[in-house]
């Protein structure tokens, strides 16, 4: 049975009126990142150049996504003598000026990104007024004109008996390690999914230490389209293009807001949760869905809990958030209760639910005890078969139903 760790909440000691009216913060798995992302460095390339070299420097190496590790539970780390044969011998050396004005779409460029600082390490490195062991990550999938050389080094990693975790959720690591690798994973996704502009069709070029795009105004390859072209020795003049002009003349990553709730009955004693068909028998869950454009979370809760179960819901507050980089989704976790008369169950309206109940607080107690794992694993040691399965402890589903039992609605809720 795998043993989850949840990361240490932001100054879980400090006494404040905030910790004394709703408890302590609560740090959900892929939150809690130990590095300082410094995002106002991302354009300055002589701190990125320096950071790149130095000692204390970490690179954590992506193929198709897939982080490269020691086994499940461990990633790995490398250092830029590994990654330089792929990435050159520094790829911050002239400015986003010059690289935007030098564009050539037929060079497949290696997506790095700076992820940030780890101010732990004392011995990292110093700029300014900031230190710490720099992080960076890496995409080597084979690719376009580097996939010799990302070859190369995927072979020359695995000679090392490393290997790149294959499975869409990676959930044993360590709940540092885990925010990093999700950092990581979602931008190196988000980039990999816009190599072209959505105004004009034409290829963007990844800059901001890989936290932005944008749609260079000239290309050395002479394209006639979006894709292909012949090299030419100047750079051509593109189409004129919306993005280069105003204020939104870049494009961001994309982080999609998604509610997850527990749903406390009118009295108190009872929880909502609901299971679909894929999943293993006798696991449910809270319910989820995301927030649609121009609508608040609390709209969102009781318009996905209505659709999914037809439940009517009244109040809601927010609980804790968790990002999810699968591949770019903010969990936002809130504890709703039902209003008295709309506790009936319907699922015809969506069928995204296979069968959705009320559960009695000391079923789910239980459940929270001897019935949570990961997809794939048994329950716990004393875990009777039939009876109510749940989400493990990495999930914001976890935290959501601990909080109800723990009291959450009760005369003195703490988060």
């Amino acid at each position: 049975m795998t043993q989850f760790v949840l990361p240490e909440p932001a100054f879980p000691d400090l006494d404040s009126m905030l910790s004394r009216k709703f408890g302590k913060e609560v740090a959900n798995y892929f939150s809690g990142s130990p590095l300082n992302r410094v995002s106002f460095l991302r354009s300055d390339h002589a701190f990125l150049s320096t950071a790149l070299r130095h000692p204390s420097t970490c690179f954590l190496l992506f193929d198709s996504l897939n982080p490269l590790a020691k086994d499940p539970s461990n990633v790995e780390y490398v250092s830029y003598k590994d990654v330089a044969p792929l990435i050159g011998d520094d790829p911050y050396s002239k400015t986003e000026e010059q690289l935007i004005s030098e564009y050539n779409s037929t060079i497949t460029i290696p997506q790095l990104l700076f992820l940030g600082l780890d101010e732990r390490n004392k011995q990292g490195l110093t700029y300014n007024i900031y230190t710490g062991a720099p992080y960076f990550a890496l995409d080597v999938t084979p690719k376009g004109t580097i996939t010799a050389q990302a070859q190369s080094l995927i072979q020359t990693m695995q000679s090392r008996g490393l290997s790149f975790l294959e499975g869409r959720i990676q959930a044993f690591l360590p709940p540092q390690d885990a925010a990093i690798y999700a950092q990581g994973r979602a931008l190196l996704d988000w980039n990999a999914r816009n190599p072209f502009c959505g105004q004009c069709g034409q290829p963007t070029l990844s800059i901001n230490g890989g936290t932005k795009r944008t749609c260079p105004p000239k290309d050395i390859s002479s394209l006639e389209g979006a894709i292909g072209g012949n090299v030419g020795s100047t750079p051509t003049k593109r189409p004129d293009c919306a993005t280069r002009k105003g204020i939104s003349n870049l494009c961001f990553p994309r982080t999609d807001p998604t509610v997850i709730m527990a749903v406390v009955s009118s009295d108190g004693r009872r929880v909502l949760v609901g299971r679909q068909k894929r999943w293993p028998p006798f696991l449910y869950s809270t319910l989820a869905g995301f927030v649609e454009p121009a609508e608040s979370v609390e709209e969102a809760v009781r318009r996905e809990v209505w659709e999914e179960s037809g439940v009517k819901l009244g109040r809601v507050v927010i609980h804790s958030t968790q990002p999810w980089p699968y591949p770019a989704n903010l969990m936002i976790g809130a504890i709703a209760q039902s209003i008295p008369g709309g506790e009936g169950i319907l699922l015809e309206h969506d069928p995204e639910l296979e069968d959705a109940r009320w559960a009695e607080l000391d079923e789910v107690r239980e459940a929270l005890r001897v019935g949570t794992s990961a997809l794939g694993e048994s329950a716990r040691e004393g875990y009777k078969e039939g009876n109510l399965r749940l989400p493990a402890g990495t999930a914001i589903a976890n935290q959501l139903l601990t909080a109800v039992v723990a009291g959450f609605v009760g005369p003195s809720p703490k988060i």
